[in-house]
């Protein structure tokens, strides 16, 4: 195992927002079922899904929870010689009212229509808590991974105060990140979340994750390294980044 590959595939894992479930399936016995569905990041680094009770995905967890997420680079043009992720891992839907609720308001933050029909249609949050991962950085560049996920520091009240002061009160300072990168300029950015490693702005129905100049642990290193970004000229060059 690679320690140098964990930090480029938990940066894949962040930097994506919708992959391939593949699940056991019930009615059809011995072959597995895959689905494409959108995911953000739970306060443990695991990937939350918002799944209907109706989804053949959804039967077949409930029948088996062993099931894998595959996440590979959008927009690639050569598939072979991108990252890709499978997440190896066991699906555990969310019962307990204080962890669902911290979970919707993470993940409607990141997809806002989600809100709408969880209320109107029988959703549940799903964590799927990886067993291993299986990490292809390139041609040649195989990985097995156990340790992948990194626990957000911010989540929580923490996370929500950061995102919720930069979108009331910092809107040119948002508008100096996508500047600074090749984002989309179709919309409006928004901040919509926080880690150690980097922030997740929408634009759009899209989500994207920027890394920041170095980790952060603390409110106040995150302060100094959104201030520093938005006093940018450029964004820092990968060998300017930890890890």
């Amino acid at each position: 195992m690679s320690t140098n590959a964990i930090r480029p595939a938990r940066e894949l894992l962040l930097k994506e927002y919708r992959g391939v479930l593949s699940t056991h399936s019930k009615s059809m016995p011995g072959y597995p079922f895959g689905s494409v569905v959108p995911y953000c990041l739970d306060a443990q680094g695991n990937p939350l899904i918002l799944i209907s009770r109706i989804a053949q995905h959804t039967h077949n967890l409930q029948k088996d929870p062993k099931c894998s997420l595959l996440v590979g680079e959008r927009e690639a043009e050569d598939v072979q010689a991108v990252g890709r992720l499978t997440v190896m891992a066991e699906a555990h839907k969310l019962v307990e009212a204080a962890a669902i609720e911290a979970s919707a308001e993470r993940y409607y933050r990141y997809f806002p229509d989600a809100a709408d029909y969880h209320k109107a249609h029988d959703f549940d949050f799903w964590v799927l808590q990886p067993v291993r991962h299986r990490y292809i950085g390139g041609f040649g560049a195989i990985h097995w991974l156990d340790q992948v996920t990194l626990a957000n520091p911010f989540a929580g009240k923490a996370e929500a105060s950061m995102v919720e002061h930069m979108n009331n009160d910092h809107v040119n300072a948002i508008a100096h990140y996508v500047e600074l990168t090749d984002l989309p300029r179709h919309a409006p950015a928004q901040m919509v979340g926080v880690d150690s490693e980097g922030m997740h702005l929408r634009i759009g129905q899209a989500v994207y994750w920027l890394p920041f100049p170095s980790t952060c642990n603390t409110p106040t290193q995150v302060r100094e390294a959104l201030v520093l970004l938005a006093r940018a000229d450029q964004w820092p060059v990968a060998s300017e980044v930890e890890g």
